[in-house]
Parts: structure tokens; C-alpha cells; sequence
């Protein structure tokens, strides 16, 4: 989300913003709508002026015995009554149409962000470890079959496709994976774990962005009664609690209507991005305790509606994955060098693995829809004998904490409230890192080794074998 008042002061450098993310300009329409809400603004203090005025002549008239200018004050005072909520609406729907427009436009990049369409225009900063070449590499898929323990039949069969059931320890060792990332987060770089909500309100996906824009990516929940004893409640005070069959029949389309009017939904999170952002969505924070950094490991679910056709097969594209994210929040000042630090704590999980990868950084036109920058971490794969995101770490500026309306209290400066910055990064995709050690780890036996820095998690387990 954008501060409009940005956008009066520099509608040439937004429109330039959009045309770097290959979007047509925006600033005309939105200043338009934004004076005519003004315009109203302006008619309805106006208004208030004179109802004001008017009000006080009132009082003066009664006390003179001027009836003729009572009733003349009194009509007019009325007059603008009625029409101040015609006012109101045209006032509320302008503003209403801008918070629209500006709610599904994507952040300006940063300067530094390389220009271009897509990820063909993303550029290498840095490159780690030596990519293995094995020979007769298998995917991470035909390992996990062959062993026994990754089942992708069985999971269509409860849940259709996109799915994997894991067994025996290849489960273990993605909880393994898990258990190591969040300890290193948590024990070396600060973070505070957290065991968040999986499922959100539309509120919290508005803030961090998913919605309006992108809600078929996402899956959605329904209910259509909130408890048992809020039905029970009800229907004892509308019926009586000694009514009779008839009695109850009486009332069921208006209970139908209640039950209908206490429906409710929830979304189920892409990324726990969206549950830790939230912690702090609303709040005003103080410099002081900026900035705040959280983790959490959790189920994330995506729809994935626009890869129809891409990884049908194995762990890289699923609807249900888990995932490590990594949060900060912090002052303008402090993102920057916040953005380095996350991408590196991400970075050093793949090091301790001894896991080949290379950071990217992502173009114009590549970027995710909250980010001014990012950063995409990808791991060698073997198998598919290339690099694979497994990470990616963006810098979002204020551009949630708008949204989310959570601002810091500048040290020294009581009044002083500026919106805070928002980060986010994987730390990593587990399921992407338990793909990963398959293909670098496995075995000319088929077997996979466990990674060192994976052993004390694994309760003495060094290779993965079939299961007999």
C-alpha cells in the first residue's frame, strides 16, 4: 500500500516506479479520484461551519423571541443535515475506489533492483560450494520410491494430487531438517520462535498483501455456525427453552437466517510470512525495541493455480509443504542491513549442510508483489543437474506496515509515528532442503547419508536405507 500523500508529491517518480515493473501509469487516475474526494472534504467542512453557525444563531433567536428566524435557522440547520450523508457517501466511495486501485498495485522496486521482464534478467551476487556431478544422479522422487518412505500414490488417494505422505526416516529426517534450522536461527541469529495460527482472517492476508489480488492461490475455509452453545443460546431466547416441535418449527427460517449471519471463514496460510507479519499488525512499537525478528516452522498450503504443467512430479511444487520463515520488523533505517543479515542466516543453513548454492537478485520483473528487493537463494539439485529457488528473502519497506496500519514511535519525538519495515525469508523451504540433501547425499547403493550437522537430530541414523 501506498501513502497517497507520496503520490501527490511525486506522481512522475510512482508512475516510473510502475513502468519498472512493467505496469502502466496509475498517478492521473488516482490523483483525479483523490481531488474529488478532497473536493468533498472541503464541502463537508464547509457544511459543518454552517450547521455550526447556524446552531448558535438558533439559540440567539429563541432568546430574543424571534420566531421567524427560529424556524428559518432551525430549516436551514436541517437542510444541511440531510444532506451531509449524501455528501459522506460520494466522499466515502471515492476513497474507497483509491484504497481499491492502490490495494492490488505491487511495491516500487528498489533502485539497485536489475530491470527486466523476468527471471531471465536476474542477476548472480554470489556463488557458494562446488556443484557435485554424479553420475547416473537419480531425482530426489525415484530415491524416495525406491526406498519406500516418499508416497505420492497413497497421498492422491486422500488428498489428489500435489501431495506426499513421508515415512520412516525420510520423515524423521525432515523433521530433522527443521528441528536444526530453527536451534540456528534461534540460538545464533537471534529469532524468537513462535507457534503461530494456521489459519488467518482476511485481514491478516490483506496486510502482508495475498488479498484482494491473489486469493486463487490460496485455500479458503467455511463454517457456516460458530459453537454449538452459541446455536443453543439462540434458539432458547427466540423459542423458550420449553417449546414445543411446532414451536421450533415456527422459528426455523429465522434460526436458518441467524446461523447464516454468524458464517464465517478463514484462509489457510501460504507462509507463516503471513501469521508472524501479523503479530505486530496495528500496533505502535518504540525505536528502542526494534528490531524484532521471529521464526516459526509450520505447514504452508498453496493453491498453486497459475503451474499448471510445472513440477508435477516429486516435492518441489506441492499444495501442503513445510517451511522455516524468518520475520523482521524494523525502522527505515535499520532494513537494509537487516535484508543482508536474513539472506546470510538463510544462506548459512545450506553452508552447515554442505549444500552448493548461489544468490540471486531478482529483477523488476520477477519480484513478488509486497517486495522492493529480493533475494533468491538456489541450491544445486543433482538430479536435475541445475540450481532450484529454495529461498527468498525481500525487503518490503513500509509497504505491509501501511496495510497493517503498525507504526513505531520515534525515540525522542512523542507525537512522531512512521510506519515500521517489514522483512521476510525462508530459512529455508524444508521440503526443498529434505529434496535437496536426496540428490547431493545419495548413494550409488540407492542409500542417502545424513548430513553432519544432521546427525544429533537423527538419534544415531547415518544412512537412509530401504525400508525392509
Amino acid at each position: 500500500m501506498f501513502d497517497i500523500r507520496y503520490i501527490r508529491e511525486n506522481p512522475d517518480a510512482f508512475d516510473a516506479g510502475l513502468a519498472r515493473r512493467g505496469l502502466a501509469p496509475r498517478a492521473g487516475e488516482i490523483l483525479a479520484l483523490d481531488e474529488e474526494a478532497r473536493k468533498y472534504t472541503v464541502v463537508l467542512n464547509e457544511m459543518q461551519e454552517k450547521r455550526n453557525a447556524a446552531s448558535k444563531l438558533i439559540g440567539q433567536a429563541k432568546a430574543k423571541g424571534d420566531d421567524a428566524e427560529f424556524n428559518r435557522l432551525r430549516e436551514e440547520v436541517e437542510s444541511i443535515k440531510s444532506q451531509m450523508p449524501v455528501a459522506e457517501d460520494i466522499q466515502k466511495k471515492k476513497q474507497d475506489e483509491i484504497r481499491d486501485i492502490l490495494s492490488t498495485i505491487p511495491n516500487i522496486p528498489a533502485e539497485d533492483v536489475p530491470e527486466g521482464e523476468d527471471e531471465a534478467a536476474n542477476v548472480e551476487i554470489r556463488k557458494w560450494g562446488e556443484p557435485k556431478r554424479l553420475n547416473d544422479a537419480k531425482e530426489h522422487f525415484d530415491l524416495g520410491e525406491a526406498l519406500g518412505q516418499m508416497d505420492f500414490e497413497t497421498a492422491a488417494k486422500m488428498s489428489g494430487s500435489r501431495f506426499v505422505l513421508l515415512k520412516g526416516q525420510l520423515a524423521r529426517l525432515e523433521r530433522a531438517i527443521a528441528s536444526f534450522m530453527l536451534d540456528l536461527h534461534t540460538g545464533e541469529f537471534g529469532y524468537t520462535e513462535c507457534n503461530p495460527p494456521l489459519l488467518v482472517k482476511d485481514d491478516a492476508l490483506y496486510g502482508t498483501g495475498q488479498l484482494p489480488k491473489f486469493a486463487e492461490d490460496l485455500f479458503k475455509t467455511e463454517s457456516s455456525m460458530r459453537t454449538a452453545e452459541e446455536v443453543v443460546d439462540y434458539i432458547r431466547k427466540e423459542v423458550g427453552a420449553g417449546s414445543t416441535i411446532g414451536e421450533f418449527k415456527k422459528y426455523k427460517d429465522a434460526i436458518q437466517k441467524r446461523l447464516a449471519e454468524h458464517a464465517f471463514s478463514h484462509w489457510l496460510i501460504p507462509t507463516a510470512e503471513v501469521s508472524l507479519t501479523n503479530i505486530v499488525n496495528g500496533d505502535i512499537l518504540t525505536e528502542e525495541e526494534l528490531p524484532l525478528r521471529f521464526t516459526a516452522w509450520t505447514p504452508c498450503f498453496r493453491s498453486e493455480a497459475g503451474s499448471a504443467g510445472r513440477d508435477t512430479r516429486g516435492m518441489i511444487r506441492l499444495h501442503q509443504f513445510s517451511k522455516v520463515e524468518l520475520v523482521s520488523i524494523t525502522t527505515p533505517d535499520q532494513s537494509k542491513d537487516e535484508h543482508e543479515r536474513m539472506t546470510g542466516a538463510a544462506e548459512e543453513v545450506l553452508k552447515r549442510l554442505d549444500l552448493p548454492f548461489r544468490t540471486m537478485v531478482l529483477s523488476t520483473g520477477d519480484m513478488g508483489f509486497g517486495a522492493q528487493k529480493t533475494y533468491d537463494i538456489e541450491v544445486w539439485l543433482p538430479g536435475q543437474g541445475q540450481y532450484r529457488e529454495i529461498s527468498s528473502c525481500s525487503n518490503c519497506g513500509d509497504f505491509q506496515a501501511r496495510r497493517m496500519n503498525t507504526r513505531y514511535r520515534v525515540a525522542g519525538e512523542k507525537k512522531k509515528l512512521n510506519p515500521v519495515h517489514t522483512l521476510n525469508g525462508s530459512g529455508l523451504a524444508v521440503g526443498r532442503t529434505l529434496v535437496a540433501i536426496m540428490e547431493n547425499y545419495q548413494q550409488t547403493d540407492g542409500s542417502v547419508a545424513v548430513p553432519d550437522a544432521l546427525k544429533p537430530y537423527m538419534g544415531g541414523v547415518e544412512k537412509i536405507e530401504a525400508l525392509k
